[in-house]
């Protein structure tokens, strides 16, 4: 293996890793060496998860943990440090989706549930991790799997958007603050790709015929997709390299 893009020895930690892009990103870090840490909401889904991810041969280990709650993710990251000695990755990928209604309908309730998930709980787990990564002394890496509706116009989709966008910002602002410590800080901004968010849309014919004709790829992204991006994100060949915002999503927004 190129020893840039070796992570053995290393740690990461994965919110939402029990599914989709997160479990996608997990399996690219399992395979590259490092051991790793998914947290999730659903029992069921972390021991699945999980089990995939061990056929990798590194150390494996889910945890049941709500981002949006300030105790479980101080608790969730003591276990994870008790149980592994470190963490050198930290994505932030826990995220939950909008339900559709129109601005004028929208309830004040909707957009604190969304911003809960979305921005607190990355703040949460991504405080957490710069404070254990300063105190080490070793530097690290924190990612945000933001969006494309971050930046594009999105009809009934207004706190999902503006919380990625919020996640933009706060990632440029952790790059510039973080870097006198070598922590370095990414957002990821992925396109139209299968998961229990975005299935529903995905498998609908409909929605298909009038989107996958600006998908100049010609498919919908898939969890694999994201796995390099990950490693090279965690590798430590990369440490001149901070603030930067990975659009991956199949050409979609340039067409």
């Amino acid at each position: 293996m190129n020893p840039y893009f070796d992570l053995t020895g290393q740690v990461a930690l994965v919110t939402g890793g029990n599914s989709g892009i997160g479990l996608g990103m997990a399996h690219g870090l399992a395979k590259a060496g490092s051991d790793v840490c998914i947290w999730g909401t659903n029992a069921e889904n972390n021991e699945k998860a999980a089990a995939s991810l061990a056929e990798h041969g590194t150390k494996v280990r889910a945890l049941r943990c709500d981002v949006g709650d300030e105790q479980a993710v101080a608790e969730s990251f003591a276990e994870t440090l008790e149980e592994f000695g470190r963490v050198d990755s930290c994505f932030a990928n826990a995220g939950v989706g909008g339900r559709g209604a129109k601005f004028q309908d929208l309830e004040l309730d909707e957009l604190r549930r969304v911003f809960r998930v979305n921005v607190e709980g990355a703040f949460l787990t991504m405080r957490a991790a710069a404070a254990h990564m300063i105190e080490r002394g070793e530097g690290g890496v924190l990612v945000g799997t933001s969006s494309l509706a971050a930046e594009q116009g999105q009809p009934r989709g207004h706190p999902y958007a503006a919380s990625k966008g919020a996640l933009l910002s706060m990632m440029r602002g952790l790059a510039v603050e973080l870097a006198r410590y070598k922590i370095r800080a990414h957002t990821l901004q992925p396109g139209w790709t299968h998961s229990t968010m975005t299935d529903v849309a995905l498998n609908d014919p409909h929605f298909t015929a009038r989107v996958m004709p600006r998908m100049p790829v010609r498919r919908w992204g898939e969890p694999s997709d994201f796995e390099t991006i990950a490693v090279y994100l965690a590798s430590p060949g990369t440490t001149f390299h901070t603030g930067d915002t990975f659009l991956v999503d199949g050409g979609y927004s340039l067409f």
